[in-house]
């Protein structure tokens, strides 16, 4: 096994929690970077030989090696790969009352590179990294040990693997991929497109603020802008929203909305609404449009920070343009899932967009993803979701 020698005082973040070794902390005079191969695992040492922990690497990317344990002796094989699953299992399971969640979380899971969503028998994994894509035999193993019965689909058509120096692909480990899921959540029954779907199909990590939103709207008429298939707004209309419609710019993500809203018996209350999200919140207001709860949860507008400049303005219009949408006294739920918009900096959007707007705001709560997405406390990476639940007034 190579040791991977890192430079001097480079071992203090790793020592402290973090997850993560950059390239440029590694002493490439001693542990040259080519001289490691993709998913190898290696012994992480100090400057002075010192053991900090055992990693797996890749001299492609930036985020040359990701720890997997502090122990030397622990090699990323079935055996502890059913280990970090079964505790992340096990905390599901005191969280949930069915099975549909986020399994496994990354780093937040202490399984870096690896992300599995749970639909009932249906594991959905997406392996982002070499070292857990050459794992995949292993992991396999360890999933039917953890999850009886368990169909797998590895659906790696993240763009994140590309960074990685892997392919794209999706594929189920017995039979075909199948096209759609199924998911229970918050009392109301969701299907999903998979095979063509986005991620791994569903956003589990909006749950509870969906949740919130929804038992807030009662009676009242709700915008689900950036619907998707409909999570917030079907469960809206099942928790007795008057009307709910969902916006979103894709027709397939409509016609799975209006197929959730006639599952469970709400199709008379749910419409939907596609074209591009500031032109038709824009015709909304022009029509004199009002809505007692709006949910802004746009995709990253920030992927780059040299895209922070363009996407701080694009979250300022967008939240702008809901909040003229919102009765007095109503609601606005507003998220991001950009990791390089930070949560100081969605409330000083939010200041500005209602400034712009002519409403006066107040912040009444702060979300973050939901639990099945548990934070790293040395991680601050893990904790991307931010969100904000405002009553607007004019």
């Amino acid at each position: 096994m190579n040791t991977l020698y890192l430079k001097k005082n480079e071992d203090r973040r790793i020592r402290a929690g973090h997850l993560w070794i950059f390239s440029n902390e590694v002493d490439t005079a001693r542990s040259p970077i080519k001289s490691f191969s993709p998913g190898e695992e290696t012994r992480v040492v100090d400057s002075a030989g010192g053991f900090v922990a055992m990693a797996y690497v890749n001299p492609t990317p930036l985020i040359f090696g990701r720890v997997y344990s502090r122990s030397s002796g622990d090699r990323l094989d079935a055996e502890l790969l059913a280990k970090r699953l079964g505790q992340a299992l096990e905390l599901r399971e005191k969280l949930f009352d069915t099975p549909h969640y986020r399994l496994a979380f990354g780093e937040g899971d202490y399984l870096p590179g690896l992300v599995i969503d749970r639909y009932g028998d249906l594991l959905v994994a997406q392996l982002t990294t070499a070292g857990m894509d050459s794992r995949r035999k292993a992991l396999a193993e360890a999933l039917r040990a953890t999850v009886r019965n368990a169909r797998i689909v590895f659906k790696n058509d993240s763009t994140a693997r590309e960074l990685e120096g892997l392919p794209l692909s999706v594929e189920a480990l017995e039979g075909d991929v199948p096209d759609e899921a199924e998911l229970a959540e918050s009392g109301a029954k969701f299907v999903t497109p998979l095979a063509g779907g986005q991620k791994t199909g569903w956003f589990y990590d909006m749950r509870p603020n969906r949740q919130r939103l929804a038992g807030l709207a009662t009676g009242g008429r709700v915008l689900d802008v950036f619907s998707y298939v409909g999570g917030l707004g079907v469960l809206a209309a099942v928790r007795g929203a008057s009307e709910a419609i969902c916006l979103d710019s894709s027709e397939t993500a409509l016609k799975y909305a209006a197929r959730n809203a006639e599952l469970n018996g709400v199709a008379d209350k749910v419409r939907t609404e596609r074209g591009d999200a500031f032109d038709v919140l824009a015709r909304l207001h022009d029509a004199g449009e009002r809505f007692d709860a709006v949910s802004v949860d746009p995709p990253a507008f920030i992927k780059r920070k040299k895209d922070h400049p363009q996407g701080m303005q694009a979250y300022t219009n967008i939240n702008r343009l809901a909040m003229r949408l919102v009765r007095d006294g109503g609601w606005l739920l507003s998220a991001s899932c950009s990791q390089h918009l930070s949560r100081d900096e969605l409330r000083s959007v939010l200041g500005r967009a209602a400034s712009k707007a002519g409403v006066r705001a107040q912040i009444v709560e702060q979300g973050h993803q939901g639990p099945d997405h548990p934070v790293h406390p040395a991680m601050p990476e893990t904790d991307y979701l931010k969100s904000y639940l405002l009553r607007v007034l004019r």
